[in-house]
């Protein structure tokens, strides 16, 4: 049985590969964070703390577990934050991929990387795998600069982009576009949106089955896994006003020009999912159905409390 070790595991889509790695009885698999595990199941996991900008931990790590396969899903993300601390920007999203590719090569293990609509600049969106990059933020070019490295590595791989991620996860410290929309209109908050900007918005469990569909296949090569509804924040604050029957007044139609951010946005992204349905049958639920999946599992965690 192969091995998948999963980087990132306490984020988002890392607490949905684990959930989903763990309904599966195809692989055995080992996740990794920062830190402790922040992931709660109701079966025991293999977890080990590994902090991806130390060379010396990943080695430890890749041999004691030796994978298969690799899903590197950490990454600094946060746009601005990126923008402003370059130096962080870059041991976390470029020079960490070094350290990953080379434990990687001495096991030869599949490489999956994990990347964005914003290594493109937003001029001609929705993009296809083919699509020339040009990214326009430090964030943007340093997931371009660690795609080139995986791509001129002697290890088999793939790169799955992705598009705007939402969903519920466990013990969250950010928050996303849905969430944040929620709240704020709970709370009688008068909200500003951009409506000048287009996006293919994914559902972090079908990021999390692209992801595991390359894995089973082995698939090589680039592939856009995303939602296949092309809208704007706007258009997404209202339908998820409209689902969650909240007060649409309080959200206010703008564009960029009224933020004064230290990233630039590409304006019109999005994706193409032609080539990743065809070849791994990915098939990504409709934003409507991830707003209703989103609402039964925020029913189910208050649930609890």
């Amino acid at each position: 049985m192969k091995t998948i070790l999963v980087t990132g595991s306490n984020g988002l889509l890392g607490q949905k590969l684990i959930h989903l790695l763990a309904s599966q009885k195809e692989f055995c698999f080992v996740a990794t964070a920062r830190g402790q595990n922040r992931v709660l199941l109701d079966k025991p996991f293999k977890f080990a703390s590994m902090d991806i900008t130390n060379p010396e931990q990943i080695q430890e790590v890749f041999s004691h577990f030796k994978p298969e396969i690799l899903i590197h899903t950490a990454a600094m993300t946060q746009v601005d934050d990126c923008e402003k601390d370059q130096e962080n920007c870059l041991l976390q999203n470029v020079k960490a991929v070094q350290y990953l590719v080379q434990a990687a090569e001495k096991y030869n293990t599949f490489f999956i990387y994990l990347s964005t609509d914003f290594i493109f600049d937003g001029t001609a969106g929705p993009y296809d795998e083919e699509a020339k990059p040009n990214p326009i933020s430090f964030y943007g070019n340093s997931k371009w600069e660690a795609e080139k490295i995986v791509q001129a590595s002697n290890l088999s791989w793939a790169i799955a982009r992705t598009v705007l991620v939402y969903g519920v996860a466990q013990n969250m410290s950010r928050s996303n576009i849905i969430l944040w929309v929620k709240k704020s209109l709970e709370e009688g908050k008068k909200i500003k949106v951009v409506d000048d900007q287009w996006r293919t918005p994914t559902l972090a469990e079908d990021l999390a089955k692209g992801c595991f569909l390359i894995a089973q296949k082995q698939a090589t090569g680039i592939f856009n896994i995303s939602g296949k509804d092309f809208l704007t924040p706007y258009q997404i604050a209202l339908a998820t006003a409209d689902f969650f029957g909240l007060d649409k007044t309080l959200i206010e139609r703008t564009d960029s020009t009224t933020f004064t951010q230290p990233a630039r946005r590409p304006p019109r992204t999005g994706f193409i999912i032609e080539k990743a349905r065809k070849i791994l049958g990915y098939e990504p639920h409709s934003f409507q159905e991830g707003l209703a999946l989103v609402a039964e599992q925020l029913a189910k965690q208050q649930a609890k409390f």
